[in-house]
């Protein structure tokens, strides 16, 4: 069964140059210029394993006549499920319409035409979304406005921790379909 949230579209693992990453840039889909990183795929093994667990449990609680709880117990293990999935699923995601930064709990959206600037800056950056920071790279956004945006990717979070080239792969992704579709201003 093809998890599409799991791969980088083909056209960004194939070309490393930023023209060519565009190729499929007609089709009006929604795409992540990069593969999920080993940290975040291992906690939503974790996840999808004590959900697995939690299954298990449920049935032997259905079978010994406890109906009620055995609801709740499913109720948390398919929770737990739609966690691991939205853990996946997290991250940068571009189209010819914009830009959406997607979260664990929340999702943003920003069209071209509300970005100003996409540029990588060597700065303070988050440890696997920790509190703790580190100095790394961070491919951030300027909005036209001026509006405080967050911050796209960092070199330590859990999709490029350990992994710089993947990292500058996708910030040089993002940055050339920020080249392409956002408006100049007039």
């Amino acid at each position: 069964m093809p998890l599409p949230f799991m791969t980088a579209d083909s056209a960004f693992d194939a070309h490393e140059d930023g023209d060519e990453v565009l190729a499929h840039a007609d089709q009006d889909r929604w795409r992540r210029p990069y593969r999920p990183g080993p940290w975040r795929v291992a906690g939503a093994a974790l996840l999808l394993l004590l959900a697995a667990f939690m299954l298990l449990a449920t049935m032997i609680i259905a079978f010994a006549g406890a109906g009620a709880v055995a609801i709740v117990c499913l109720v948390a293990a398919l929770s737990v499920i739609g966690a691991a999935l939205r853990l996946l699923v997290a991250g940068i995601w571009v189209s010819p319409k914009g830009l959406r930064l997607v979260g664990f709990l929340r999702t943003r959206s920003l069209t071209w035409s509300e970005v100003a600037d996409v540029r990588t800056a060597q700065q303070p950056v988050r440890w696997l979304g920790l509190p703790r920071t580190v100095q790394g790279q961070a491919l951030t956004v300027a909005g036209r406005d001026g509006a405080a945006l967050p911050v796209l990717l960092t070199d330590h979070n859990a999709d490029f921790l350990a992994r710089a080239e993947a990292f500058d792969r996708a910030t040089d992704a993002v940055e050339a379909w920020a080249e392409e579709y956002r408006a100049v201003p007039a």
